[in-house]
C-alpha cells in the first residue's frame, strides 16, 4: 500500500467521518419528508418556505458563529454543539401533523447546521496545506455526500419494512431512528478531532471583521449570491419527481422512486466532489466554478421541460438527478476553496459565516420564489426562473475573474 498523502491528516479524517455520519442522520429525514409532508397535506409552497426559512436562519446564525469563532480563537466546542443540535432536532418531526412543527424541527437542526458549517470548513483550511485545498475539501464533500446517499437508501428501505397502522405511521418511525446517526456524529467529532488553539482577538468586532475582508472575495460573494438566487433546494426536486410520478405508481410507491432519485443525485454529488476539487488545484477555480453554476442553470431549464411535457420517464429523470448532484459536487468544494484562497487565516471564520450567510439567504429567496410561482403560477415557470438565475450568476463569476489578484487565479 502506498504512503499516506500528507494533507489526510487525523482532522481531515476525522470531519469527514463526522460529516459522514450527519448526513446519513438528516438526508434521511429529508428524502422522506417531502412525501409525509404530502402525507399530512402541506402544500408545495409552505414546504418551500419552511425550506427557505430554515435555510435563511442557518444563515444567519453562520455570520455570528464564524465571527464570535475568530474572536475567542476556539471552533471546536461550537461546532460539536452544531452537530448535536442537527443531529438530534428533526426527530421531533414524529410528532407533526401540519407545517408548524416541521418548520421548528428544521429550524432547530438548521440552527445548529449553522454554527457549526463555517467554523468546520476554517478548521478544515487550517488543517490542509495551501496546494491542496481543493482536494481536502472535495474529499471532505465526497464523504459529506456519502452519508447523503446513505440516508435516503436507508430512509427508503426503512419505508419498505416498518409497520403502517396508518399512511404517516412510517415516516414518523425513521425520523426517530435518524437520531442514531445523528449522535454518531457528535461522538466522533468530540473523540477524533483535535483543535489546536489560537490567540484570542477580544477586540475583533462583527462589522469590523466583514468591513475588512479583502475586495476579491467580496466580487466572488456577488457571483455566488446571484446565482444563489435561484439554487433551490433539491427537496423541491425531489417533490416534482414525487407529484410527477404519483398518477402512475401512488403516493408511496413515487415518494419512494423520488427518495431513490434523490440518493442517486447525492451520488453523484459525492463522486464529482472530490475529482472537481483536485481539478481545482491545476486550474483557475473561478471558470470552473461559473462552469458549475451554468450546469445549474441546466439543471432548472431541464426540470421546467419536464413538468411541460409531463415526462415520467424514470431514466430521465434520472438523469436530471445525477446532474443535479454533478453541479453541487462543482459548487460547494469550489466556493470552500475559494475563500480559503482569499482570505487571511485569523479571518476564515467570519468569512466562512459571510459566505454561509449569502448562500443561506439565497436559498430562502430562490426556495420561496420556486414554491410561490410553482403553486400559483406553474412549476414550469418557476424552475425557468430559476434557471436564469443561475445563468445570470455563473456570466458574474465569470465577468469578476479580472477582480482576483494574479497570483490567486490559478488556485
Amino acid at each position: 500500500m502506498g504512503a499516506r498523502p500528507a494533507w489526510l491528516n487525523r482532522n481531515v479524517a476525522g470531519m469527514c467521518v463526522t460529516s459522514l455520519c450527519a448526513d446519513v442522520c438528516y438526508e434521511m429525514v429529508l428524502a422522506v419528508l417531502p412525501a409525509f409532508t404530502t402525507t399530512i397535506g402541506v402544500a408545495a409552497a409552505a414546504l418551500g418556505w419552511i425550506e427557505g426559512g430554515a435555510d435563511a436562519l442557518a444563515s444567519f446564525v453562520k455570520l455570528g458563529a464564524g465571527w464570535y469563532s475568530d474572536r475567542i480563537g476556539r471552533r471546536k466546542g461550537i461546532v460539536t454543539l452544531g452537530y448535536f443540535l442537527s443531529g438530534t432536532a428533526l426527530a421531533m418531526l414524529a410528532a407533526a401533523f401540519s407545517w408548524p412543527l416541521i418548520l421548528l424541527g428544521r429550524m432547530v437542526a438548521w440552527f445548529g447546521k449553522g454554527i457549526r458549517g463555517p467554523l468546520r470548513d476554517a478548521m478544515l483550511s487550517d488543517a490542509s496545506p495551501a496546494e491542496s485545498r481543493g482536494r481536502v475539501f472535495g474529499l471532505h464533500r465526497a464523504a459529506d455526500t456519502t452519508g447523503a446517499v446513505l440516508g435516503p437508501l436507508l430512509g427508503v428501505w426503512l419505508l419498505t419494512v416498518l409497520p403502517r397502522p396508518d399512511p404517516s405511521a412510517p415516516y414518523r418511525r425513521i425520523f426517530l431512528i435518524s437520531l442514531i446517526p445523528g449522535l454518531l456524529a457528535v461522538a466522533s467529532m468530540v473523540l477524533l478531532v483535535h483543535e489546536a488553539r489560537r490567540a484570542p482577538n477580544a477586540e475583533l468586532r462583527l462589522w469590523g471583521s466583514i468591513r475588512g475582508l479583502p475586495s476579491a472575495f467580496a466580487h466572488l460573494l456577488r457571483g455566488v449570491g446571484l446565482f444563489g438566487l435561484g439554487d433551490f433546494s433539491h427537496t423541491l426536486l425531489v417533490l416534482a419527481a414525487a407529484q410527477l410520478l404519483t398518477p402512475a405508481h401512488g403516493t408511496m410507491r413515487a415518494g419512494q422512486i423520488a427518495a431513490l432519485l434523490y440518493a442517486l443525485r447525492n451520488a453523484a454529488y459525492a463522486a464529482a466532489a472530490f475529482p472537481a476539487g483536485a481539478l481545482a488545484d491545476r486550474m483557475h477555480k473561478r471558470t470552473l466554478l461559473a462552469i458549475g453554476y451554468a450546469m445549474g442553470a441546466a439543471t432548472g431549464f431541464g426540470v421546467a421541460a419536464i413538468f411541460a411535457r409531463h415526462i415520467t420517464s424514470l431514466p430521465l429523470l434520472a438523469i436530471v438527478f445525477t446532474w443535479a448532484g454533478m453541479y453541487t459536487g462543482v459548487e460547494k468544494p469550489l466556493e470552500a476553496a475559494m475563500t480559503a484562497d482569499l482570505v487571511p487565516r485569523e479571518s476564515r471564520g467570519s468569512a466562512y459565516g459571510v459566505l454561509g450567510s449569502v448562500n443561506g439567504v439565497g436559498d430562502l429567496i430562490a426556495s420561496a420564489l420556486v414554491g410561490m410561482l410553482w403553486t400559483h403560477v406553474s412549476p414550469q415557470t418557476a424552475f425557468c426562473a430559476a434557471g436564469a438565475l443561475m445563468l445570470a450568476g455563473a456570466a458574474l463569476v465569470l465577468a469578476g475573474r479580472s477582480h482576483i489578484p494574479a497570483r490567486m487565479r490559478a488556485g
